[in-house]
């Protein structure tokens, strides 16, 4: 297995956020570090899960909300996709 490469970032952190981050540390059992890194990477993955843009020609637009428009053939299946935590929720 590749050891994976590690960079460093670092950043300035007013006194009374890194008490909070220090405080939520303290609760999780991580640290600070790890703590750090889990929430920018989580808050990474709902940033990139809302861009959601695609251009479409005409046919395939038209294709496209033909699709979107037609009724379900499985709706138990969609009800079950819907009903699973989505993956930055896990």
């Amino acid at each position: 297995m590749c050891p994976v490469a590690s960079k460093v970032i670092n950043l300035r952190v007013p006194e009374a956020k890194q008490v909070l981050i220090d405080r939520a540390v303290a609760v999780t059992g991580k640290n600070r570090t790890e703590f750090i890194l889990d929430a920018v990477t989580e808050k990474a993955r709902e940033v990139l899960a809302d861009q959601t843009q695609f251009a479409l020609g005409k046919q395939a637009m038209q294709r496209f909300n033909a699709l979107i428009e037609a009724p379900l053939e499985n709706p138990d299946a969609l009800k079950r996709l819907l009903a699973k935590p989505s993956p930055w929720e896990r």
